[in-house]
């Protein structure tokens, strides 16, 4: 009996002492750290909700007085996250997606945007949304002597542009677009083809040229092309073709230099240029309504 009324009286004291220490650290107010039981129940106030239009302004000032595109998204981004279902997050998501492209981040840009697109698909801005999306791939296309997979992907989403939105004022710059992407893809196949041709692999080469001029007509590599098409097939004997070739240049492209070029060239293998209607080259001109 003793040992138990001994381990239970420990016990009491124990408790005893805690509940004093407490009792003295309770009034320590004035201490300058503030009181013990204030420190047991403060809240954690990091988190303080701003208005949507105070963000989204403080976002316009970072982006167009401070130029600090970075920090501007992020403030957009605030806005969507603070309040997602407010016309503000609207507004913010698009200027987030402009912001970013400004900034060269164009893998935010395309991904802002896309998000604007699919959200709001029949809002006024989805056009320039869609626009974004295909600015950006086209800024990153590469010089024509890299892989132009990038240039075909900004094709396909300057197309978009111009179908989803045909009337909108971001088409004709689409268009304007296309054709530049387009020049691109047709200067890497002279560049590939003019490679072969130094090689001596003139059939190669040939097939190059013949791209140029079966598929981008309408960019200014064409003339080269068939100036290009009338060296290639003089030099494998195949004059038909080249006198065919400086004939379509000629009657395509008068003025050209690449036209005088082609004309001595066979003029140097005692021939005119003249125009076999049956050709390849002459079908695909006339198919075109260039010949």
């Amino acid at each position: 009996m003793t040992r138990g009324y001994f381990s239970v009286s420990s016990r009491a004291r124990g408790l005893l002492q805690a509940v004093t220490f407490i009792m003295l650290a309770l009034p320590l107010a004035g201490c300058g750290t503030g009181s013990l039981w204030d420190k047991f129940t403060a809240k954690d106030d990091t988190f303080v909700e701003e208005p949507a239009d105070k963000i989204y302004n403080e976002g316009l000032y970072l982006m167009n007085e401070k130029k600090d595109m970075k920090a501007a998204t992020k403030k957009f981004e605030e806005v969507d996250r603070q309040h997602p279902y407010s016309d503000w997050a609207r507004k913010s998501l698009l200027m987030s997606a402009y912001a970013s492209y400004q900034g060269g981040d164009y893998d935010g840009c395309i991904g802002a945007a896309t998000r604007y697109v699919t959200l709001h698909p029949g809002s006024p801005d989805a056009a320039y949304a869609q626009y974004l999306i295909a600015a950006s791939h086209y800024d990153q296309i590469p010089d024509i002597s890299r892989d132009q997979a990038r240039t075909e992907k900004a094709i396909a989403a300057l197309e978009e542009v111009v179908r989803k939105y045909p009337t909108s004022e971001y088409a004709t710059s689409a268009k304007a677009k296309i054709e530049g992407a387009r020049d691109q893809l047709a200067g890497k196949e002279m560049n590939v083809g003019r490679y072969y041709a130094q090689k001596r692999d003139y059939t190669a080469a040939i097939n190059r040229y013949k791209t140029v001029v079966t598929q981008y007509q309408t960019t200014r590599h064409v003339e080269e092309a068939l100036f290009r098409l009338t060296e290639a097939y003089m030099a494998i004997g195949i004059v038909g073709e080249a006198q065919t070739a400086a004939a379509v240049l000629g009657h395509n492209f008068p003025d050209s230099r690449w036209y005088k070029d082609a004309y001595n060239l066979v003029k140097s293998g005692g021939l005119e240029p003249s125009e076999n209607q049956g050709s390849w080259i002459s079908r695909t001109f006339k198919k075109m309504g260039l010949g």
